[in-house]
């Protein structure tokens, strides 16, 4: 049942990406551009999920979901290297395709060759996270990093 929901889910989610335009990288890069042709369009998707969700934290405290499990915490507020780190890289690879990680995955039934390049170079960035991280952890703590 639980994995029902998640594809069910999923499938919803990806019919909104496409409805909304958010798996159109013209309209993405669009909202990017300030000073050019500015297209506010994603700053409302951006806020018709935010609301929901706001909404939605403050219904679950203290509850369980209908189908099993717990719901996530809620995050950490912290800005540390590894938050601004992502964040950078993760920005600058949405304004230069103008793909993230759920309208790339959308894409692939349309985006052509260019949608498969980028899927598969996000995953490999995605394996080699992890490892960059250890790395600088260690360089850190061995004093060669100054936060």
């Amino acid at each position: 049942m639980k994995n029902l929901f998640s594809v069910l889910s999923g499938t919803l989610f990806g019919i909104g990406l496409y409805l909304s335009g958010m798996t159109n990288t013209v309209k993405v890069q669009g909202f990017l551009d300030f000073f050019g042709n500015w297209d506010p369009t994603l700053a409302f998707v951006m806020g018709g999920a935010i609301l929901p969700m706001a909404v939605a934290w403050a219904l679950t405290r203290n509850r369980t979901p209908l189908i099993g499990g717990s719901f996530p915490a809620r995050p950490e507020t912290r800005f540390d290297r590894k938050l601004i780190t992502g964040a950078v890289l993760f920005g600058m690879g949405w304004g230069l395709v103008g793909l993230c990680p759920g309208p790339a995955l959308a894409s692939l039934s349309f985006g052509g060759i260019g949608g498969l390049v980028f899927l598969v170079t996000m995953l490999a960035g995605m394996l080699i996270a992890p490892k960059v991280s250890r790395l600088l952890d260690r360089t850190e703590a061995a004093g060669y990093i100054k936060s």
